[in-house]
This record gives C-alpha cells, sequence and structure tokens, in this order.
C-alpha cells in the first residue's frame, strides 16, 4: 500500500516538536541551504556544475578550473569562473540562515558548519560557524600574505586581483580540489557533532568528502535531513523534509514560539 505524504503542517509540526525537544542542536549545511537566498546548488539541473541545459560554456569540467593546479596553471581563466559562478555579493541570508541565528541566540543551537563559502551565516548573525571549505570574503597575498575582504577583488581593476601593497596575486580564501581541509576546522565540525543531541542535516546530498563523512561521526544524536533529494543517510534519519529548507524552517521556528 502507498505511504501517503505527510501534510505541510504536520511536518512543520513535527520539525518545531524536534527544535523544541533539544539542546544542543548542531546544523550541518551545503549549498541546498542558500539556493533560497539566488545562489546556485552545485549538481542539481541548472547548477554550477552543470549549468543551463546541462552544459557549462567553458573548454573544461568546473571540477578542474576550482582545482589547486588550475589555479597556478590558469589563473586568468580561474578567476573568470569564479567570479561568474561562484560571488554573488548581491545574495541576501534567507530565512533559514535567521533562523539558525536566532536559534544559536537563545542557546538551542551550538553550531553551525557549513560547506558553503558565501559568509550568508554570519551575515544573518550567526557566530559559531565553521567554513569547511573556506571563504570568498577572505583573499590572501600570495607574496607578502596580507589579507583582503570580497570588496578587494570585486573592484579589481583587473581580472586577476592584485594585492594593493605589494602587487602580488590574490587567492580566495576557499578549499580548492586538491587542498586539504584546515585540521582545525575538522576537529571542531567533530567536536560540535559528537556533542549534539539533534543533527539537522540540510542543502546537501552527502557527496562531497570527507565533509560528509563527518555526519557519521554523531553520538546517538537524532538525525533530520532537509534536502530536496535521497542522501546516503536517509536510512538514519528521525525525520526527512523535501521542502524548501529555508521556508519550513521559518514555519517551524513561528510554531515553536506559539
Amino acid at each position: 500500500m502507498k505511504k501517503e505524504p505527510i501534510r505541510y503542517e504536520e511536518q512543520v509540526q513535527k520539525l518545531a516538536e524536534l527544535l523544541r525537544s533539544s539542546e544542543r542542536i548542531v546544523f550541518f549545511g551545503g549549498a541546498g541551504t542558500s539556493t533560497e537566498s539566488g545562489i546556485p546548488d552545485f549538481r542539481s539541473a541548472g547548477g554550477v556544475f552543470k549549468g543551463e541545459e546541462g552544459k557549462v560554456p567553458y573548454p573544461y569540467p568546473p571540477e578542474v578550473m576550482v582545482s589547486r593546479s588550475f589555479f597556478y596553471q590558469n589563473t586568468e581563466m580561474f578567476y573568470t569562473f569564479y567570479r561568474d559562478k561562484l560571488i554573488h555579493p548581491e545574495a541576501k541570508p534567507n530565512p533559514g540562515h535567521q533562523v539558525l541565528a536566532k536559534l544559536e541566540e537563545e542557546g538551542r543551537l551550538q553550531a553551525v558548519i557549513t560547506q558553503n563559502i558565501d559568509g550568508l551565516h554570519q551575515l544573518a548573525g550567526s557566530r559559531e560557524v565553521i567554513e569547511l571549505h573556506g571563504s570568498i570574503h577572505r583573499n590572501d597575498c600570495l607574496s607578502c600574505r596580507a589579507r583582503y575582504d570580497l570588496s578587494t577583488v570585486l573592484h579589481s581593476s583587473t581580472n586577476i586581483p592584485a594585492c594593493p601593497a605589494c602587487g602580488g596575486t590574490l587567492k580566495p580564501d576557499v578549499v580548492l580540489y586538491e587542498e586539504a581541509l584546515h585540521e582545525e576546522d575538522i576537529a571542531s565540525a567533530i567536536h560540535h557533532v559528537q556533542a549534539a543531541d539533534l543533527l539537522i542535516i540540510g542543502g546537501t546530498s552527502l557527496s562531497v568528502q570527507p565533509a560528509a563523512s563527518f555526519v557519521q561521526m554523531g553520538r546517538g544524536a537524532r538525525i533530520v535531513l532537509m534536502n530536496r533529494t535521497e542522501t546516503s543517510m536517509d536510512w538514519q534519519a528521525e525525520a526527512i523534509f523535501r521542502e524548501p529548507l529555508g521556508k519550513l524552517l521559518a514555519d517551524a521556528y513561528q510554531a515553536l514560539k506559539r
């Protein structure tokens, strides 16, 4: 017998109850967290790694163009792709980002662990944010090691941004393919996951390693999955939601306050 889908109102109440009964919430998020802010995800149809009609107007696959070796060998094209596909300065936090910041302020949420590089969690007010893949908002000079914010890249007169101090090439502080995650971020993410009593996994297919493996290190936390498609951890979840993440979180938060 086919199982009837749970009505949206029931999903809201279910998520609200999970939030209400938890004291050490940890949110682990991916690109789907920011799609409601107008930032494309990576692997869905129309995503950054697919492009329009499944094609990308570049001579190399996106995974190649965001690799460490490509950055050093073809910096010009790296920045063309990076500016075109990965920087979205107009994006604003959506209701999902805002709810997570409120939950942290209230002491319910202990940390946000994100695979995103857009900085929207901090813009929404979140403080304990572990950026596993770095941030577009930090850019380091390869020559003098000076650090600059995103405005230096955006306002550069050349495609490859140069250090205002010494003229050296700037490299965004994002983890490229062929680069390892920072050990301190790994340790912090694992610590928070292991201490959680509720782990919300949102907007990620859990296909990017090693980051996705961290969520398997929980110690008895209830797991909630908020993703439009199936993941490898669906079978472990206490609840699975396929609705838009930001809207559902916002509605559940309102129900929590009633």
